[in-house]
């Protein structure tokens, strides 16, 4: 089943995102240290350098580690560290071969519950906590994957109308009120830092 996201801001990259799990699960590994739209716009520039329209765990965890490497280098780069992302991507691959047979949708298909899901999120390769409640998010609030308690598994990231991560961005408009809560997070959390008391001199 397909479903319309706005992650990439580009028709044909959210396409892929929308109809392909994997490709979905490789954005949300990409989303750190660079913008979201360059992120999840990556696992489409990886498709087509592939030379295919989708993407293929199998396929990815069997290429030739320099030669993947080299592929998320070529300008554009797929992210800003490409060689350390390209790893990543392989690892993650790797594992969806290992224990789900290759199949993206299987890390979310028949959980128990929300808790069950997020175990399973942060087991993948390159999800630590944060990362798999808000992609747990992202699938309950834009993808249909509600198994019971999954707002509350999420954390933060699963409140409804909120503007925090992701999860939140259908368009132009949510996307700017995240990037607004995102800096003000960051501002707070710097002030926060700046006026902690310094050591006391004897």
């Amino acid at each position: 089943m397909e479903h319309t996201l706005r992650l990439a801001q580009q028709p044909e990259a959210d396409a892929l995102l929308g109809r392909s799990p994997l490709a979905a699960l490789v954005g949300m590994l990409l989303d750190q240290q660079v913008p979201m739209e360059w992120a999840f716009s990556g696992p489409y520039t990886i498709a087509q350098r592939l030379g295919t329209d989708d993407l293929d765990a199998r396929v990815i965890a069997a290429y030739d580690p320099d030669a993947f490497a080299a592929l998320l280098s070529e300008k554009p780069a797929v992210h800003r560290y490409p060689g350390s992302m390209a790893q990543r991507v392989q690892q993650l691959c790797q594992y969806l071969v290992a224990t789900y047979d290759g199949d993206a949708a299987a890390v979310w298909t028949g959980v128990a519950d929300g808790t069950d899901l997020l175990g399973r999120l942060r087991a993948l390769p390159g999800f630590g906590e944060q990362k798999a409640k808000i992609f747990l998010a992202l699938l309950g609030k834009q993808l249909g994957v509600q198994p019971a308690g999954w707002r509350s598994a999420a954390g933060v990231y699963g409140e409804e109308g909120s503007f925090r991560s992701v999860a939140d961005i259908t368009g132009p408009d949510s996307l700017t009120k995240v990037r607004a809560h995102k800096q003000q997070a960051k501002a707070a959390a710097k002030a926060a830092k700046s006026a902690k008391p310094g050591p006391r001199r004897a």
